[in-house]
């Protein structure tokens, strides 16, 4: 049973109650080089039913402590449990699977995120972006097995945030993001393309992404203390500048010790 556990390449779990549907994701899924097995069921209740089963494989899985599956790419609308239920359920798990929604509707994606999921497909998928989505879930593992040092600014640990525009909903990667203004109890994430309004408050971003770098200087403003290239002084206080853009951001008298402490430690200028 050992041996099972340690045979490299992923094992995944697709659900999904349609035929063509679970099918397009097996395709997909095989055709991806680190998945070596691809389960599936259809619906939320099979699903589950094939985790607690006698598969020989999966049983030694659980015995060694891993997760039951590597992970679970489930469809949203589905008979009985839904997508979003059965997340609720796999987040249980000790280990718990990672999670990924492959959808036809893209207007729960917050909600998606929101519940550990780390991608979000819109159907039909393609194989470059079921590949991005295994890029990811490959990241999640394997930072949920370095522990603390996964939280490190310089491993593979490269957040997105759900957008929508126009009924279509983009996900926008932390790496991407330049600066973040506070819009109420939204936040404005100013990217290298644009800039994107999020049903994020900045509170909630700064703590999501301390541990990646980002700093609060001012209560409007939240950065990435990477991107920081000058600090200012002048006659109404202090002001960073940002990158090549050469954004200037204010930073408030509160923020100001702070900020020049974290850019001694880490070595801005």
């Amino acid at each position: 049973m050992s041996t099972a556990t340690n045979t490299p390449g992923l094992v995944v779990l697709a659900v999904d109650d349609e035929q063509a549907g679970i099918d397009e994701l097996v395709t997909l899924l095989n055709g991806n080089r680190h998945v070596r097995r691809v389960l599936g069921a259809s619906n939320a209740n099979e699903a589950l039913l094939v985790m607690a089963g006698d598969d020989q494989e999966l049983a030694a899985r659980k015995e060694a402590g891993m997760p039951v599956v590597d992970a679970v790419f489930a469809d949203l609308d589905m008979p009985g449990l839904t997508g979003m239920e059965l997340a609720k359920v796999l987040a249980g798990f000790k280990p718990a699977p990672v999670l990924v929604f492959v959808t036809a509707h893209s207007h729960e994606a917050v909600a998606a995120f929101d519940l550990g999921a780390v991608d979000y497909i819109l159907k039909p998928a393609k194989q470059p972006r079921m590949d991005k989505a295994i890029e990811r879930v490959l990241d999640k593992i394997s930072q949920s097995a370095g522990g603390a040092a996964a939280a490190v600014p310089e491993q593979r640990d490269d957040e997105v945030i759900p957008v929508e525009l126009a009924g279509t909903t983009k996900l926008v990667s932390r790496a991407a993001v330049r600066w973040v203004e506070a819009q109420g109890d939204y936040a404005r994430l100013y990217t290298t393309d644009g800039s994107h309004l999020v049903r994020i408050p900045l509170a909630q971003l700064e703590e999501r992404w301390e541990k990646a770098g980002f700093v609060r200087i001012h209560r409007s403003y939240l950065v990435p203390l990477s991107l920081i290239t000058e600090l200012r002084m002048g006659g109404s206080g202090y002001s960073v500048v940002i990158g090549h853009e050469e954004k200037v951001l204010p930073v408030s008298r509160r923020h100001t010790r702070e900020l020049k402490d974290k850019l001694v430690r880490g070595g801005g200028s």
